[in-house]
């Protein structure tokens, strides 16, 4: 039987679930990921009620009627609009313009109605079925126009957008093509959310995946969002009529970049204020605002943005997809960027089993334009590995925020003093970043060897980062007391590496267990946050309240 699987035709067994359609058209899914299931395009297009008509000057947009009278005249409009494709403008004039003729099967009615501005109608010019007609009043007029009996006066959509196109358009013209609009609620009305084990029908649509094509005049936003999705996922942290929102890099902050109307598909970071960072997908055209820079469009799969719920996670791709060179072998990035035609230029270690641990360009976008990339490479062995304790929540976003690892799965620290015979090297922190950093995980008896460090808001040197390489029963590995000191993990590969360290040196580290800490040291942020501050939030309140 035929199903559409992301909008391509496939043919699958009779019977088959969507986990086996999944696998039989190889689809982009993510294990416990959204889908969404629609039964079929008719029902699809049953709840579609707004229309773009394309003319050589513009579109005219027109919003079908639910009314008793106007339904015969819309399952008219919704089973034959495509007839009027590429019809020329029969007439057009100071009151009305009209797109025909095609033939149907209403019986004309010799009635004087009364019509209203942008009011569109179905016409049976000379009261001939073979001479059917679309007019788009101008103005409020009255007129026999040979409307089907027991339609009242046959108006059966209202223009909503286009008016200047539609006041514009001569007999010379002609309807280029007429294209329904999908909008969230056509989506949400067809679609349902469906366990893998739901059999399949002919005729079903299935969506597994979001493609998102990237902005590139937006690299440093982008690159941001790519690491978000670095595991081809979002979980949507926020859901609304007009958006959902991705919060995990809420804090991070990005340059202004381009700046463009956020129309439906559009995908946005935020770039100033208090919700810096965040990441949203829109449902719904939204005018553009300054804080929002443009980092992409939904090309596929819009239809699970539609029914996604607070706590979902998506499936979702990126086209072209990032590139990402850190940990892999200088030979395995040669590879890989020979295949997408990008030239590598290797520094630092340049054998084939060195580690890359930078990229320059850092982003994709960026590195595509030019179409190479400097990688440098690293002894595998002096990649110091750490392990990360969970019990230091904020410490830790701290920690991985200033070192990159947050965007990056290799981040740097700048030695500020190694101070050998006491068996302590401490990094550069931030004290501004560092705000806020309250005791947590603070050791309360020996420290051991390896043991990271930072100086939490209970001492002057706030946020600084220190490695002991000896245990020690008295101090941190920032040489304070033990009420001053955060741990927050420990190195797990050679401490030589550590030992060698001179100041102003700068080690390469990544973590052997990286995880999302968003919702923990996020949750009270949301909890406190008034949403209004963000002007996204803020229509939303305004939405409830009038609600």
């Amino acid at each position: 039987m035929l199903v559409k699987i992301n909008g391509e035709d496939i043919d699958i067994p009779e019977g088959s679930t969507i986990e086996e359609a999944i696998d039989i058209a190889n689809a982009p899914y993510s294990p416990g990921s959204l889908v969404c299931l629609i039964k079929g395009q008719s029902e699809l297009e049953g709840n579609i009620n707004k229309y773009k008509i394309k003319s050589p000057k513009g579109s005219v947009i027109i919003e079908l009627l639910d009314t008793p009278e106007a339904k015969p005249l819309v399952d008219f409009w919704k089973s034959r609009y495509a007839d009027f494709n590429g019809l020329s403008i029969r007439w057009a004039n100071n009151s009305e313009v009209a797109v025909g003729p095609v033939t149907t099967d209403f019986k004309p009615s010799k009635e004087n109605h009364e019509y209203r501005d942008r009011d569109v109608l179905l016409s049976l010019s000379g009261f001939s079925r073979d001479a059917t007609h679309i007019i788009f009043a101008k103005d409020d007029t009255e007129n026999v126009y040979g409307v089907p009996e027991g339609t009242g006066n046959g108006v059966f959509a209202k223009v909503i957008g286009g008016i200047r196109t539609l006041r514009n358009l001569t007999d010379d013209d002609d309807v280029t093509s007429i294209e329904p609009i999908i909008e969230r609620s056509t989506v949400t009305d067809s679609s349902s959310v469906n366990e893998l084990s739901t059999e399949l029908k002919e005729g079903n649509q299935l969506f597994t995946y979001c493609l998102v094509e990237p902005n590139t005049q937006s690299p440093k936003s982008v690159e941001q969002f790519f690491s978000v999705i670095y595991d081809n996922k979002i979980k949507v942290d926020y859901e609304s009529n007009t958006f959902i929102g991705e919060f995990w890099l809420q804090g991070i902050t990005k340059p202004v970049e381009e700046i463009s109307e956020r129309e439906r598909g559009t995908v946005t970071l935020r770039n100033t204020g208090k919700g810096k960072g965040k990441i949203y997908i829109y449902r719904e055209d939204r005018v553009r605002v300054g804080s929002h820079t443009t980092i992409g469009k939904v090309v596929k799969g819009m239809e699970l943005i539609d029914i996604a719920k607070y706590g979902d996670v998506i499936t979702i791709h990126s086209n072209p997809e990032p590139i990402k060179t850190l940990t892999k072998t200088q030979k395995e990035v040669e590879e890989e960027l020979n295949a997408r035609g990008i030239k590598q230029e290797r520094t630092g270690i340049t054998d084939d089993n060195a580690i890359v641990v930078e990229q320059i360009p850092n982003d994709t976008m960026d590195i595509i334009k030019q179409g190479s990339v400097q990688t440098k490479g690293l002894n595998k062995e002096n990649l110091v590995l750490i392990k990360m304790v969970d019990n230091a929540p904020r410490t830790r976003w701290y920690f991985d925020k200033l070192t990159g690892l947050v965007e990056k799965p290799i981040g740097t620290l700048d030695v500020y003093f190694a101070v050998k015979d006491m068996h302590i090297f401490m990094f550069k922190g931030d004290d501004k970043e560092a705000k806020g950093i309250l005791p947590e995980n603070t050791p309360n008896n020996t420290v051991k060897a390896g043991s990271i460090g930072i100086t939490n808001m209970s001492r002057k040197n706030l946020g600084i980062i220190g490695i002991r390489t000896e245990d020690n029963d008295e101090f941190g590995p920032t040489a304070e007391p033990f009420e001053g000191t955060n741990i927050i993990g420990e190195v797990v590969s050679d401490i030589i590496v550590i030992k060698n360290l001179k100041d102003a040196d700068t080690v390469y580290i990544k973590e052997v267990n990286p995880e999302r800490i968003d919702e923990e040291i996020l949750e009270d942020d949301y909890a406190n946050e008034e949403f209004p501050q963000d002007s996204d939030m803020m229509d939303e309140s305004i939405e409830k309240a009038l609600k």
